[in-house]
Parts: C-alpha cells; sequence; structure tokens
C-alpha cells in the first residue's frame, strides 16, 4: 500500500489516523512508497492497527502473509486472518538446532518455510513443527540431502527440494512406496525434486515402484494445482509446474493417483484428488 506525504518535504514523517489510531509514516524515495516510521516498543501495536484497518477495509477477500527474512531479527504478531510465513538461511557452521526448534515449537503452524542451508547435518525431530508446515522450500546445494528423515516426516501438502545430489536413487523408491502404502505423505499434493549433479532418469526403476502407464492412444491429463503460496520479490506463476505423464501410481488405502514425471535432472509427484477409475475417465 502507497501512502502520499501531502507536505513540501517528502522526507518529513507525516501522521494517518489508522484504525483510530495516530501512526507515523516517512516516504522512502528510492522504493517510492511510504515506510511506518515508530519505536521499537510501539511495533506490535503499529503493525496490529494497520492489519485491523486492511481486515476491516478489505475482510477476508485477501489473504494476509507475514513474512519474516531473518531468523535472528523474527518477531510474530498475534492477528487474525493472518498467515505465517518465514525464510531461514543455515550457515556452514551452524550447530544450534535446539534453538532454531524452540523457535518453530513457540510459533502457530506456517503456512510456507523456506529453509537454504549449505549443509543439513540433521534433521529436525519427527514431532517438529517444521513438518507441519503446509508448504515448503529447501534449498541444499552442497553434499548429499537426507530425503527420507525430511519427507517422510512432512505433513504438509506442497513441497520443492533443491539440493546437489542423493546418496541412492533407493531413497526415492522408499517415500513412493510408503506414500502408496499410506505410512507417509498423506496429505501431499504436490512434490518437486531437483537435483543439481545426478540425472534421475537413470537411476530409477519404474517397476520397484509398482508404475501403472496410462495407454499410447490416450492423451494423459496435466496436473497443476494452486500454490499454497504464491507471494514473492518477484513475479513467479500462480499454479505448481505442470505435471503431465502417462506414468502413475495408486494409493492402496484410497485408490487415490499421482502422476509421476521424470525429467533427467528432476522429479515431479503430482496427486489427484481422484480414484484410480475417475482417473482413467478423465482421458474417456
Amino acid at each position: 500500500m502507497d501512502f502520499l506525504n501531502t507536505r513540501k518535504d517528502r522526507n518529513a514523517i507525516f501522521q494517518l489516523n489508522v484504525s483510530g489510531n495516530p501512526i507515523n509514516f516517512q516516504m522512502c524515495n528510492f522504493r517510492k512508497i511510504a515506510i511506518v516510521h515508530y519505536q521499537e516498543w510501539d511495533k506490535e501495536f503499529v503493525i496490529g492497527s494497520i492489519h485491523n484497518y486492511l481486515l476491516d477495509f478489505f475482510g477476508s477477500s485477501v489473504q494476509y502473509h507475514w513474512r519474516v527474512d531473518y531468523l535472528e531479527h523474527y518477531f510474530i504478531p498475534k492477528l487474525p486472518n493472518l498467515s505465517l510465513c518465514i525464510d531461514i538461511y543455515l550457515a556452514r557452521d551452524f550447530t544450534n538446532w535446539q534453538k532454531l526448534e524452540a523457535f518453530l515449537s513457540s510459533s502457530p503452524v506456517f503456512r510456507w518455510i523456506g529453509l537454504e542451508a549449505a549443509l543439513i547435518t540433521q534433521s529436525f525431530s519427527p514431532e517438529s513443527k517444521f513438518y507441519q508446515a503446509e508448504s515448503i522450500l529447501i534449498i541444499q546445494l552442497e553434499h548429499t540431502f537426507p530425503f527420507p528423515p525430511i519427507l517422510c516426516n512432512f505433513k504438509g501438502r506442497q513441497a520443492i527440494i533443491k539440493c546437489d545430489e542423493w546418496e541412492t536413487s533407493e531413497d526415492l523408491i522408499e517415500l513412493v512406496n510408503r506414500w502408496k502404502s499410506g505410512e507417509a505423505l498423506q496429505k501431499l499434493e504436490y512434490l518437486k525434486l531437483q537435483l543439481n549433479r545426478n540425472e534421475v532418469i537413470h537411476q530409477i526403476n519404474l517397476k520397484e515402484i509398482g508404475a501403472k502407464y496410462i495407454d499410447a492412444t490416450k492423451k494423459p491429463p496435466t496436473h497443476a494445482l494452486p500454490k499454497v503460496y504464491d507471494w514473492h520479490d518477484f513475479p513467479a506463476e500462480p499454479n505448481t509446474d505442470p505435471i503431465t505423464s502417462r506414468t502413475y501410481v495408486v494409493r492402496q488405502s484410497d485408490n487415490r493417483v499421482a502422476s509421476i514425471l521424470i525429467r533427467r535432472k528432476t522429479v515431479y509427484f503430482g496427486v489427484w484428488n481422484k480414484t484410480e477409475e475417475e482417473f482413467l475417465k478423465l482421458m474417456d
């Protein structure tokens, strides 16, 4: 939201009535927007006033995201109709997992967590709120990535993993088979695994995951969903990457179908809200 400073001095502090409370603002010439001007001890009051103003004006017709970019400066306001998102960067020498776990456990469930780490030396505890986030993005471009402990505990809907390499393709086979049996990833809608080095296509034996195939005479449907979290500092597609594949697997517990697409260094896994019978009817 932009605010106009009507005073001659564009950088002077001006005041607006926000939800019945006077709030100070100051224009930022570089970004061409109004920046809230407040003392640290007034932060929660100021942010609450602005949020309540937007809530009164727009109601629940728009989504409200609170994004934290720096873990050491985190502040999570207690506000209604607010989704929490956080970017976490772990340096190579990061060791304070206990503090990170304590921060996550003291927070509400996150809508989105972005985690970039030079090296993930250990995984979160199985009960960690990290795994309860609706959507996660993990980037680790050095060394091998611990697939099973990270993904098998994930209870959210969408996940993107970008890593240097995996230790063995058996990790992916185990992951898919645990999804099929209903042991893991029960709420998963979309998964993208992207490798920096290895090529996937020569490592996966699709027979080991019980893959099924759509008839070559039929056109396979395309899987795509709205992203759980689609706000970024740069333009981005609002939907997950489209998955058009003749290969699919079926979950035993509810006969739900998931399309699998393997492209060199990337694996896509898209779960349909359809049984196998309903899925095949899409191509009739």
